[in-house]
């Protein structure tokens, strides 16, 4: 396992489109475990394999406390949405930056697991707004699109700033 560079906003590469995986084999399996050290590390509760620069429809999330109850999602797809929530959002990739999106409450999401097996799972709450986030981010989607155009107007100046001065 290794840890992997998280790109940052507003590098183009986080609008990618990810590609589904068509065989789940070891090499899709160590990206899997990477994820997880990078998100275990950064620290965070999400991350999709688009923020490590690897288009392809991976996520990972773990919102336990303990920080020991990772849950994979391979080419998910939500199926069913209900209710709304507004949550405070953060992103790995948009370090220090939060605002509050509009998602649903409850999502139905099938995926393949680590071994390639299909399930279906019903999430709500943080867990339903996590894998919405994530999988957001598989479609080219980050968080501050939600956002405010002037909102998104200044984090991108300021992270276009910040990334100047880092040269």
């Amino acid at each position: 396992m290794s840890i992997r560079t998280i790109l940052h906003y507003p590098d183009p590469r986080l609008r990618c489109v990810a590609a589904p995986i068509a065989q789940v084999d070891d090499a899709v399996r160590r990206l899997v475990d990477d994820m997880a050290e990078t998100m275990y590390q950064a620290p965070g509760i999400g991350l999709a394999a688009i923020q490590v620069n690897e288009a392809r429809r991976i996520i990972v999330i773990d919102i336990s406390e303990t920080r020991d109850q990772l849950q994979v999602f391979i080419n998910p797809e939500i199926f069913y949405r209900a209710g709304e929530q507004e949550r405070e959002e953060g992103c790995l990739s948009v370090p220090g930056v939060y605002g509050s999106v509009l998602r649903a409450d409850r999502i139905r999401v099938r995926a393949l697991n680590r071994d390639g097996q299909a399930f279906e799972i019903e999430a709500e709450g943080l867990l339903a707004t996590c894998i919405q986030h994530e999988i957001d981010h598989l479609d080219g989607k980050v968080f501050v699109d939600y956002l405010s155009r002037l909102k998104q107007s200044r984090i991108r100046k300021k992270f276009e700033k910040q990334q100047r001065l880092a040269m």
